[in-house]
């Protein structure tokens, strides 16, 4: 699954392709973003902000001609029941983008992405746990919030879901 997008932000990112890893350089790529978002820009601690996860997520990249622009990541199986409740309900997660790319659909396009694999893996709904300065950001592409606010790394977040059938 590939997309492509556009845009022309202030660090002239003119265009850029959405795909899901691959490889192994895809996978350092997403990791370098993630480290640049969460662990140094929002002091994450590299500890939680890499977890066992990661080995059997299904991992996305935004890739532009200047490199890696942003990432995210969906659980499925049992890896997500521990996290959603339900065996058709995926988890998105680790979505970061770059702040070179940060206005540019990235985030949008990322999310459509993870969508898309949650639907071919054929669940029925993406669960998340978004920062609570981004969930009108979440609003915006079809997700509710429920539940109470929580910490998560020091930061309040809110749970949020769409439904995708």
């Amino acid at each position: 699954m590939a997309g492509v997008g556009s845009g022309a932000g202030s660090a002239g990112v003119a265009g850029y392709e959405v795909r899901v890893v691959a490889s192994e350089a895809d996978r350092a790529a997403c990791f370098a973003v993630r480290t640049e978002v969460f662990v140094i820009e929002q002091c994450v601690p590299e500890s939680l902000e890499y977890d066992a996860y990661d080995a059997g997520a299904v991992h996305v990249l935004a890739v532009g001609p200047q490199g890696p622009l942003g990432t995210g990541r969906l659980l499925h199986g049992a890896a997500a029941v521990g996290k959603t409740g339900s065996p058709d309900v995926g988890s998105l997660g680790r979505l970061a983008v770059t702040k070179a790319a940060r206005g540019l659909g990235v985030g949008a396009a990322l999310v459509r992405a993870i969508e898309a694999e949650a639907l071919r893996l054929g669940l029925g709904a993406v669960d998340l746990g978004a920062q609570t300065h981004a969930l009108g950001f979440y609003e915006r592409l079809g997700y509710v919030a429920y539940g109470p606010e929580f910490d998560d790394a020091g930061m309040p977040h809110r749970s949020m879901r769409r439904a995708l059938r």
